[in-house]
């Protein structure tokens, strides 16, 4: 089986899926596009109304993200972060693909079930809930990833790839 992978520094915290399946079930859902911070809560039901279409879209969309890193810092002077469940094992993306990555290490259980979380390096920064499936000991299958997640997963695999070609033009000069 041949799997197309490119370069990706992303990091993944993950757990086997059967240690707390009902926890994760939880977070996973938690971490939806259904249960948006307040602001884009509130952007959502604004848009739905009508209310913003005289608004400019990237002025609005850098007020809403001003207004994130705000609570963001409240929540470091706080000392709060977001309530994650711990996650047993932690490691780096070495490179991804449409529907897979591969880990910088040989940790995984082939066939094995498990539930993660994937900071993604792109605006806003985010964890992205996944469940996969290890195909070896560092291959894995994505087998369930929020749609939202799913089309910024695609868009952040393409960029890579860009950036490969771009490099490998420019080396080429």
């Amino acid at each position: 089986m041949s799997v197309r992978l490119v370069p990706a520094p992303i990091s993944l915290v993950f757990s086997v899926k059967s240690t707390d399946e009902q926890s994760f079930s939880r977070e996973y859902h938690q971490l939806s596009e259904t249960d948006d911070d307040p602001i884009s809560q509130w952007l959502k039901l604004a848009k739905a109304r009508g209310e913003t279409s005289d608004s400019d879209p990237v002025l609005l969309n850098l007020i809403v993200e001003l207004h994130r890193k705000i609570d963001s810092l409240e929540m470091f002077l706080k000392n709060t972060e977001p309530k994650r469940l711990s996650l047993t094992s932690s490691v780096e993306i070495e490179s991804i693909g449409f529907e897979h990555f591969k880990l910088s290490e040989n940790i995984l259980d082939k066939n094995q079930e498990y539930y993660g979380r994937i900071a993604m390096p792109v605006h806003p920064k985010r964890d992205v809930a996944v469940y996969f499936t290890a195909l070896d000991s560092s291959l894995a299958l994505i087998s369930k990833m929020h749609d939202r997640d799913e089309k910024e997963w695609s868009a952040y695999m393409t960029a890579r790839e860009r950036v490969l070609i771009r490099e490998a033009k420019e080396a080429r000069q």
